[in-house]
């Protein structure tokens, strides 16, 4: 007859065994214990409901932040175009003044420095960025038009000399010192005032005028309509054959294809509406007389050139970004609404399949 151990003993040597093995180096076999499964059935139905609920409400909230900037953003823009609007006769007007006086003093005794053309071996382009993102690809594409722009003289043997105007442009470069020279760094603000112009044309003229530079090129961004915003070099120094603002391939850039945008309600909705301007130029007469000093005409002249320029750039730059920056937040708040109405569909049919399986569940035990 033979004797069986208690249960609790088994166990027990069980135990023991596993311990020696797995002190002998043995490998030693354990079963896992089986997961716990996610819940199923109306518990999991509400907690999906209430994830879409959330997002959805979210959804709401940044569509609501979208639609105040984009209204911010509609705002400061037409104030920005008719500053840039309101300077450019003057601006222009200005550059063929300054040609006709210097033209008619070739011949004569007068140092004439903005002139001066000499064999170009190094070139400092002023970059004109943005200080905040949010803007779609603004800042992208001046950022893109200047790294262009320098690897193009660099293969022609052209050393490249930046000075950054804008928090996004002078953060781009500084991170990359290696490739690239950066020579100082600049503000440019919500509106650009005729201190902050002047301080960059000081640079500029400096520059310039103890020969460290010997071409100076603005890249910025030309403000053409809400639209479209067009990325320009523009030869700033020296001063064009013919007294015009041109860009590096020769083109005018002119006050031609004005638009004024005004903001309106109409229906309960937002609406701009666009106005075309014409800006009228007229040309300059060569016959000049002279009735002071010529050096004190060019030393009152010089400045507001330099100043004008400049100011022009950053008002054209200031108001291509706000527009973008009006296109995205646009952009972003229609995004919003159509996230939101596709999440609402799921939400509601979600919702009405879980009515209708405890309607069905109801109607089930009612029947047992």
């Amino acid at each position: 007859m033979m004797l069986k151990a208690p249960a609790s003993q088994v166990a027990s040597n069980k135990v023991v065994a596993s311990r020696v093995s797995a002190f002998n180096g043995k490998a030693v076999s354990a079963r896992m214990p089986a997961k716990v499964a996610a819940p199923k059935g109306p518990m999991q139905v509400s907690a999906n409901l209430k994830v879409l609920r959330d997002r959805i409400s979210s959804i709401a909230s940044t569509q609501k932040i979208t639609d105040a900037m984009k209204l911010v953003a509609a705002a400061k823009v037409r104030r920005a175009q008719e500053a840039v609007i309101g300077g450019r006769p003057f601006s222009e007007n200005l550059v063929k003044v300054l040609f006709a006086v210097n033209t008619r003093l070739q011949g004569e005794d007068v140092d004439v420095p903005l002139t001066a053309v000499r064999p170009v071996k190094n070139v400092m382009l002023v970059v004109c960025t943005g200080d905040r993102g949010l803007c779609g690809g603004y800042n992208n594409f001046v950022i893109k038009k200047t790294e262009k722009r320098v690897a193009e003289l660099t293969k022609m043997g052209v050393k490249c000399t930046l000075v950054a105007v804008g928090k996004k442009g002078a953060v781009y470069f500084k991170r990359r010192k290696e490739q690239y020279k950066l020579q100082k760094i600049f503000d440019m603000g919500g509106a650009p005032t005729t201190g902050e112009a002047q301080a960059v044309a000081d640079e500029i003229f400096s520059s310039f005028v103890s020969e460290d530079v010997d071409k100076v090129e603005l890249v910025f961004t030309k403000f053409i309509s809400m639209i479209n915003s067009q990325p320009t070099i523009q030869t700033l120094l020296p001063l064009t054959t013919e007294g015009q603002v041109c860009n590096v391939d020769g083109t005018c850039v002119d006050a031609a294809n004005d638009e004024v945008f005004k903001l309106t309600t109409k229906d309960g909705q937002f609406v701009v509406e666009r106005d075309a301007v014409t800006t009228e130029t007229t040309s300059f007469e060569g016959t000049i007389v002279f009735e002071q000093d010529p050096n004190q005409i060019l030393d009152a002249l010089l400045p507001l050139y330099m100043n004008s320029q400049v100011l022009r750039a950053f008002q054209e730059s200031v108001a291509s970004e706000l527009a973008s920056r009006m296109q995205a937040m646009s952009n972003a708040s229609d995004n919003a609404k159509e996230l939101k109405k596709d999440l609402s569909g799921v939400y509601n049919r979600k919702r009405q399949a879980k009515i209708t399986g405890e309607l069905i569940e109801l109607v089930s035990g009612a029947s047992m």
